[in-house]
């Protein structure tokens, strides 16, 4: 296993750093492109992490803590952010995410309190028993993701202007 908290937390924390200076003053092009039809723009991946700042990461680890495997803790919704239309300045976004993150990483250091925490176990309505350790990772690899997927889908704004040099981008593919 590699998860080690002062690493998780190394990457928790910088998140909204590199969204705060990647996004900020970038054209409406580059913030509301996506994939395709049912894809996500950056402004809405921002959106999206707020959300499971709100409503998944810490009300999940306070109830596997709490309840243990007595039940299953809440599920979700991936999608909620979609369902408000936000014309808000990315900036003003990518602020509530850094100041929710902040507070977060706050409220994460002092529940886990030592290493033995991390294997406390709770239930996933989908998944079933499942440790602390693993959300937290989940965490950190859920940012990565979304890290990844706003540079893919502005890589591919541009993928059929780069011409013949598509072959050497594999963002592309």
């Amino acid at each position: 296993m590699n998860f080690n908290m002062k690493e998780a937390i190394e990457i928790l924390e910088r998140t909204p750093l590199m969204l705060e200076h990647f996004l900020p003053g970038l054209s409406n092009g580059w913030l509301q492109c996506n994939e395709g039809e049912g894809t996500w723009n950056a402004t809405e991946v921002v959106e999206h992490l707020i959300e499971g700042e709100k409503n998944n990461w810490i009300p999940r680890l306070k109830f596997i803590l709490q309840e243990g495997e007595s039940k299953p803790f809440p599920a979700f919704d991936r999608f909620s952010h979609l369902n408000r239309q936000s014309d808000r300045p990315i900036e003003h976004t990518i602020k509530e995410f850094k100041t929710i993150r902040t507070e977060n990483i706050t409220k994460i250091k002092r529940i886990i309190e030592n290493d033995k925490l991390l294997e406390s176990t709770g239930f996933h309505p989908a998944f079933g028993v499942v440790k602390v350790r693993e959300l937290l990772s989940t965490w950190v690899v859920h940012d990565l993701t979304h890290l990844a997927q706003i540079v893919r889908v502005m890589s591919k704004r541009y993928g059929r202007d780069v011409g013949p040099w598509a072959e050497y981008l594999g963002i592309l593919k």
